[in-house]
């Protein structure tokens, strides 16, 4: 389907393909387990040697369906959900990674998952190295060693805004013989596909756009099946070494392409257990369905709030890779020609203290630990996110004292703006 359909046909008819009399919508298989007619069929999808339902901890048919029209999407051979975006991007790793490992992240991520990398994967002795990713390709690969299993990097940086030079990294990441893996959450497959640009396993917080409406925390991770991990077996024996615990059985030798989303979900999955509900997958689909519809619209909508704020008096700086003269907008026109996202950040003259007062007066934009969805929504991280840091932790974590993360929704631009305007005044 992902080679004759385009984006927006896949957004709704993806991965749900009914037979004769089946349901039109996909139905949500909402049940624990699934049965089996003798002892021998079960054992043998136990062994991996038959693909099928046995336990919605492993799979289940909703979260397939959706799983596959995530990786038509992104144009990857196989997908799999978590449930959370967090989940995602600690199993993207932890499926490469053990204990005396170590990875190589830009510094320009979200909080949590700086956080999840930086302590809690320390604590299970996996050691990051964060770099600046706007440093030439000579200074990132400094930071490689013989233990370096994978980079990583967003597309666009939560709530930094900065853009990944995505052909860069994957270069970087092959010249080492590791894969790229990229965060794709805010520009999403609609507006940009790491994997044309040599991307081999992309994360998504499907909290956020795909779902579109707040109401499914979710996660996916997609696998192009372009890395060659036999090529690099020593470095990767989790994948190219039998699985005692799946009686000897090589992923790369059984499951080819499908080696590493296979392993994710027959170990990571079995042993950590973090599944999407089938219930969160179905309200994700639905979300999904409308992805290429509403995208468009946030983009435009934040380009008209930007270039607003850009010219207004009171704010002193405006932070959106739309913009020209923006430090991101060459990179931003090669990889989402068609536009980035609807996050914008800025500035107001004033400093804090001016930041809180605005935000309290907005009427329509909402005060919410949330980002990209329908409603417009603002955030001030160093009053809420980030608030157990100084002014010097913030500058070094990229978040400036003065940041607001505006979320622009998909109302009528007029009507942002309006708001914005009467919270400036007042």
């Amino acid at each position: 389907m992902a080679k004759q359909f385009k984006p927006e046909t896949l957004c709704v008819q993806a991965g749900w393909a009914p037979k004769k009399g089946e349901p039109r919508v996909l139905p949500i298989y909402q049940s624990t387990t699934f049965k089996y007619d003798t002892s021998e069929q079960m054992a043998r999808l136990f062994d991996l040697e038959d693909s099928g339902y046995f336990y919605t901890r492993l799979q289940n048919p909703t979260n397939d369906a959706v799983a596959a029209k995530i990786a038509a999407l992104e144009g990857g051979v196989a997908a799999m959900l978590t449930s959370s975006g967090q989940a995602a991007n600690y199993y993207a790793l932890f499926n490469l990674c053990q204990a005396g490992d170590h990875f190589v992240c830009s510094s320009a991520i979200y909080g949590g998952t700086f956080n999840l990398f930086g302590v809690t994967m320390k604590k299970m002795g996996i050691d990051v190295t964060f770099i600046n990713p706007d440093d030439s390709e000579e200074e990132i690969g400094k930071a490689f060693r013989p233990n370096t299993k994978a980079l990583f990097g967003e597309s666009i940086s939560n709530p930094s805004l900065e853009v990944l030079d995505i052909e860069k990294f994957a270069r970087i990441a092959h010249s080492h013989g590791v894969p790229l893996i990229v965060d794709n959450t805010f520009p999403t497959p609609i507006n940009c596909r790491p994997f044309e640009w040599g991307a081999d396993i992309v994360v998504h917080s499907t909290t956020k756009y795909m779902d579109g409406h707040a109401t499914s925390v979710g996660g996916a991770i997609v696998d192009s099946g372009n890395f060659d991990w036999e090529a690099h077996a020593d470095k990767f024996p989790g994948l190219c070494q039998p699985d005692e615990s799946y009686h000897g059985l090589t992923y790369t030798k059984a499951f080819g392409k499908m080696a590493y989303i296979t392993k994710a979900t027959a170990q990571l999955m079995r042993d950590l257990g973090s599944i999407q509900s089938p219930m969160n997958a179905f309200l994700l689909n639905l979300g999904l369905e409308t992805l290429h519809l509403r995208m468009p619209q946030h983009c435009r909508n934040a380009q008209r709030v930007a270039e607003y704020l850009q010219k207004n008096d009171k704010v002193a700086w405006v932070n959106y890779c739309g913009l020209p003269g923006n430090k991101y907008y060459e990179l931003a026109q090669k990889y989402m020609p068609n536009g980035s996202c609807g996050v914008v950040s800025f500035g107001l003259k004033g400093g804090r203290d001016v930041a809180i007062r605005f935000m309290d007066h907005l009427k329509l934009a909402a005060i919410v630990t949330h980002v990209a969805d329908a409603r417009t929504c603002v955030l001030h991280p160093a009053s809420h996110t980030h608030r157990q840091l100084t002014d010097e932790q913030l500058i070094e974590a990229g978040v400036r004292p003065d940041l607001i993360r505006f979320s622009v929704g998909i109302e009528n631009a007029d009507d942002i703006i309006a708001d914005i305007e009467q919270a400036l005044n007042a």
